[in-house]
């Protein structure tokens, strides 16, 4: 399925890597993957993959599953007993792997739980040949962020005004919207864009490990840690970038909120306190009101991070971008796919504006990728589109009934946030009976 230079670098790598066929036949394991599994390379090539696995099966093993669904697995927490009979926990990424559109295999990176805070700290790139810190020099910038509508050139003004300051920051979006740009181009150009910028889902690592990632070990806190600096300590004199803070348990909120305000930390098991100077930037796909509401988000944490606060509005509020969005990818793989794709006529633009895009600009991204695989020049019409817009999914965006829906249900969250889910006062602000309120709350599962 790959080259063997390619498998020459899949032995260099720390994580363990497994390939099968379409069948479920273990065509490949690298190094690490052999030394984790205790087995020998060459013993499991070309057996079943639950020959080697006794304690999986085909719903418990990712590969398993993505051979059967065709969809990614990422960050998916396995638990099984190797071929020696010795139990292993991991975190595994696995990715469907095509040739022509067709199914040929699977591929899952994984690494054993108890090395990943190690894994995290120890596999970062750095500038500096006496720290480790995961460094991103040069990144997006403002110029990469397009779009003019009115309330996104407001949230990226926010942000060019955010990167004159340190303060905290808390950007709000939908998945998909592009909030990695404005972090990263609010790091690049703030005083600390020579820092480190390290950034970590707090929703892709366990809880159990969480702390000691973020504060760091103590050699003793728990069996088999060792001394490791945390993420703070990597990103200091830098940013660190938080995706879906709303993962984050509550009791490891409060602690890093007495990192912000006081410039602290104490190590995991530690008993000293160490200074740290970091800038935090935090991002969460949810309302933050709604979230503190919900507990999901400490308040007091909450109040300091929202002195500078993002909103990022999802495309569908901002339409006119989307001729702007298409004309920008469309550049982009004409380069990378050496095409000749002139635009959309008038009827699959149409089409195009009138869809809602749930997955925002990624899914647009994707979209307009798709299309280089169909077609690589001319001017594209609703032939070229119509396997992604099915039928019924056009009919439906256009329905007048479901479009009115939605817009109501966006209506009364914000009437629910506003009045803190107190129900009277927010039929209130609605002007609508509170029995009338309830019934909508139910219906659209608010």
């Amino acid at each position: 399925m790959f080259e063997d230079n390619v498998y020459e670098i899949f032995d260099k790598l720390k994580e363990g890597i497994v390939i099968v066929n379409k069948k479920g036949i273990v065509t490949y394991l690298n190094a690490a993957a052999a030394k984790l599994d205790d087995v020998d390379m060459d013993i499991a090539k070309g057996r079943e993959l639950l020959q080697l696995y006794p304690s999986l099966n085909a719903e418990s093993s990712t590969l398993l599953k993505v051979l059967k669904t065709r969809e990614p697995l990422v960050n998916f927490k396995q638990s099984y007993l190797n071929y020696c009979g010795e139990k292993i926990e991991s975190l595994n990424s696995t990715y469907p792997l095509f040739k022509n559109n067709r199914l040929v295999g699977a591929i899952d990176i994984s690494i054993r739980l108890d090395q990943l805070i190690e894994y995290n700290t120890d596999n970062a790139s750095t500038n500096d040949k006496n720290s480790k810190t995961t460094k991103i020099k040069k990144g997006y910038d403002f110029i990469d962020i397009i779009g003019k509508n009115s309330s996104f050139l407001k949230a990226k003004e926010r942000a060019v005004k955010a990167a004159r300051t340190s303060s905290p920051v808390l950007i709000y979006g939908e998945t998909g919207t592009g909030k990695e740009l404005f972090v990263q181009a609010v790091h690049n150009n703030s005083s600390r864009a020579e820092g480190p910028f390290i950034a970590q889902n707090c929703a892709a690592i366990p809880e159990g490990l969480l702390e000691g990632l973020l504060f760091g070990t103590s050699k003793g806190s728990f069996t088999g840690a060792k001394d490791h600096k945390g993420l703070f300590e990597e990103a200091h004199g830098g940013t660190l970038y938080l995706d879906e803070l709303n993962s984050m348990p509550l009791e490891l909120q409060a602690k890093l909120l007495r990192v912000i305000q006081e410039g602290i930390l104490r190590k995991l098991g530690d008993v000293e306190d160490r200074a740290v100077d970091v800038r935090i930037i935090a991002t969460v796909n949810e309302e933050p009101e709604a979230l503190v509401e919900k507990g999901l988000l400490r308040k007091d944490l909450f109040y300091r991070l929202n002195v500078v606060r993002i909103d990022i509005p999802p495309l569908r509020d901002r339409k006119e971008d989307i001729p702007v969005l298409l004309k920008h990818f469309l550049s982009e793989y004409n380069h990378s796919f050496h095409g000749e794709i002139q635009g959309f006529d008038e009827k699959a633009m149409e089409i195009i504006l009138n869809w809602d895009w749930p997955g925002n600009i990624r899914e647009l991204k994707h979209f307009v990728e798709g299309i280089f695989n169909e077609r690589k020049s001319g001017l594209l019409g609703y032939g070229d589109i119509k396997n992604y817009f099915k039928g019924e999914n056009i009919r439906g965006m256009l329905n007048l009934e479901k479009r009115l829906n939605r817009a109501e249900m966006q209506w009364i969250k914000e009437a629910l946030i506003l009045s803190r889910y107190n129900v009277s006062k927010a039929a209130e602000l609605l002007e609508l009976p509170r029995q009338t309120l309830q019934y909508k709350i139910k219906k659209y599962g608010l």
